[in-house]
């Protein structure tokens, strides 16, 4: 398939430009359908006259239709999604890109959405959409899944659709909640996993991050005890990964430690840990919840989802150090990884 994408490279130098917009335009119907002109021009950022009139083109085809409430894909829209979804991503560059991840962050393997998801909603999504697919394929039956919070597992939640009955996975929280938005809290997200997963789930009640003399007092409960253990024998994991200011600042995290992140360049956090830009752990919370410790103690399978040009740097310190099998990430997020760490 390189081969032949090369040669229409040379031969119809626009051609490949011309479908990678059409693409990326059916792609943005189907995420956000129904959608009007002016918003599907906002997600792409192309003029309202260029998309009027590249959607005229994709009607006639029969790729997409017009009702009041917006613009739909048709089912032969979909289906042209479907078919050329591995063309395109070797036609942007995208499997090339992948490897090159790989080797960069020692990851089993990376799997990147084009577009920048600081900037584009719509990528998040398909982000969510590209590890909702890896779960269909790849999950046994009765497996656990635990997800932590954030608006990346939120748009991964978004986009959940049924595993199939033979698979009957149930969903569990990571950690508790933070205090955030409610839609981004871990508990939230686990439930809306599995009611669109077709699942079964399980909450876990409790503040984070814990007082040391909370956390052994609610350690110790049996409700709390019960779940915990659900948690830590999770067969799946799904996580995010902050901007270690950012998350601390949404944890209400007191003056001296957010002056401590500063002072040691905390640039990223997972699980409650915070690292700096060579993957040394420099501060710690107490959480209920899953550990760095419990991923490299089992065999469970780490999904790692995080884009944007903004997090770049986060995911480079966290891969020093913290376990995964899959990276999920966008096209920005990327590029950004590999200049930083080529100029090094």
């Amino acid at each position: 398939m390189h081969g032949l994408i090369e040669l229409q490279k040379k031969l119809y130098p626009d051609l490949l430009d011309v479908m990678q917009q059409r693409y990326i335009i059916l792609q943005n119907i189907e995420l956000l359908e129904p959608i009007g002109r002016r918003a599907l021009a906002d997600n792409t950022n192309l003029t309202e006259r260029h998309i009027r009139g590249e959607v005229n083109v994709l009607s006639k085809q029969g790729l997409v239709g017009m009702t009041s409430k917006g613009m739909q894909l048709t089912k032969e829209g979909k289906l042209v999604i479907d078919q050329l979804a591995s063309f395109m991503h070797e036609a942007m560059g995208l499997s090339v890109l992948e490897k090159q991840l790989k080797e960069t962050l020692q990851v089993n393997d990376v799997s990147i959405v084009p577009g920048n998801s600081d900037e584009q909603e719509w990528v998040k999504q398909e982000m969510g959409k590209t590890c909702v697919s890896f779960l269909q394929e790849n999950m046994p039956s009765h497996e656990t899944i635990a997800v932590t919070g954030g608006s990346t597992m939120a748009a991964v939640a978004k986009m959940m659709t049924p595993l199939s009955e033979k698979k009957d996975c149930l969903f569990v929280p990571a950690r508790g909640g933070i205090g955030e938005k409610e839609e981004n809290q871990a508990n939230t997200i686990a439930a809306k996993m599995a009611r669109q997963a077709h699942g079964n789930y399980r909450l876990l009640y409790v503040p984070d991050p814990l007082s040391e003399n909370s956390y052994r007092t609610m350690i110790k409960e049996p409700a709390v005890m019960e779940i915990l253990n659900l948690i830590k024998a999770a067969d799946c994991v799904l996580h995010g990964i902050g901007d270690a200011i950012t998350m601390a600042k949404r944890r209400k995290t007191s003056a001296d430690i957010l002056r401590k992140l500063e002072e040691e360049q905390a640039v990223s956090e997972a699980f409650g840990y915070y690292f700096n830009a060579s993957g040394d752990i420099v501060h710690k919370v107490r959480t209920i919840g899953i550990h760095l410790d419990d991923l490299s103690e089992r065999k469970q399978q780490v999904i790692t989802v995080a884009g944007g040009n903004s997090k770049a740097q986060a995911i480079t310190s966290y891969f020093k150090r913290g376990k995964s099998d899959l990276l999920i990430t966008d096209e920005a997020a990327a590029k950004k990884i590999l200049r930083d760490n080529h100029s090094l």
